[in-house]
């Protein structure tokens, strides 16, 4: 979306209006109310993602993310922002276990940041659960694809869609989640034949959000720090908008060789008495 004024937040079905407008729905993660205000003029929806997680705290996987971690960066989130959807990932271990259990757990997520929505990662074994949320009244993005709270069981970070089986699977995954009332689904690590497959199939009507998918998605996603450089390893399908690694590097060199020269602080970064 172009840089427009509005009166209110972008909500859920903001989503759905573009798809079937032809527009192009951007996305990308955030966890700081700095960085999020920087994306704000941009994007359609920003995810608070577990991925803060390895990001962030330099955690292997997001599987140790918390629900109280989800909710102090959501919370710096919102506050950085006033006019995208704010989305926040459940985080391992906050839904699996019931449909009861995940609509507790994603009510506080709203009610203590003000978000607009939760995403969940899962195909049709977590259909059910979609549907028990949405009519309730909480806005559900879902996740299909290399789910990064899986890869235990995918034995590591590995492309999903490979083979007819699996192909089958990841379609009968998105059709399940849209019908359930998700109102987008993030196809992630999907070979690009089956995701562009998902994005075209006339059974699957929510928005679907590409990250190392297929340009047919109706929109894309990627992590902050991917894409401008500041991750030590990024995916193969991401594109590096940016080279801020770089100029930290150069940035935080030159201060400490100008306070070891004594040339930091100067006169003019110091109070003087009248």
């Amino acid at each position: 979306m172009s840089q427009v004024v509005q009166s209110r937040r972008l909500r859920a079905i903001d989503l759905a209006k573009a798809k079937a407008e032809g527009r192009k729905i951007i996305s990308l993660t955030a966890y700081h109310a700095h960085t999020a205000s920087i994306l704000d003029a941009y994007c359609d929806f920003i995810l608070v993602g577990d991925s803060l997680g390895m990001v962030m705290h330099g955690m292997e996987s997001t599987l140790p993310v918390t629900l109280e971690m989800m909710i102090l960066q959501a919370q710096a989130v919102m506050r950085g922002t006033s006019r995208a959807l704010v989305v926040v990932d459940m985080p391992f271990g906050s839904y699996e276990a019931s449909r009861e259990q995940a609509f507790v757990n994603a009510a506080r997520i709203l009610k203590e940041t003000g978000a607009g929505a939760i995403k969940m990662e899962g195909g049709a074994r977590f259909a059910e659960t979609v549907a028990f949320l949405t009519q309730r009244g909480v806005p559900v993005m879902g996740h299909i694809g290399l789910t990064p709270q899986s890869v235990n069981t995918m034995g590591g970070f590995k492309v999903q869609g490979r083979g007819p089986e699996a192909e089958r699977q990841l379609l009968e995954d998105a059709r399940a989640i849209s019908e359930a009332g998700a109102f987008a689904i993030v196809l992630e690590g999907i070979v690009e034949p089956v995701a562009r497959a998902i994005a075209r199939s006339p059974d699957v009507t929510a928005p679907t959000i590409g990250i190392g998918a297929s340009v047919e998605c109706d929109g894309q996603i990627l992590v902050l720090e991917d894409m401008l450089g500041l991750s030590d390893r990024a995916p193969k399908f991401v594109k590096s908008f940016g080279s801020l690694r770089d100029h930290i590097d150069q940035a935080v060199r030159t201060y400490a060789e100008e306070v070891r020269s004594g040339r930091f602080p100067a006169s003019e970064h110091t109070y003087q008495a009248r």
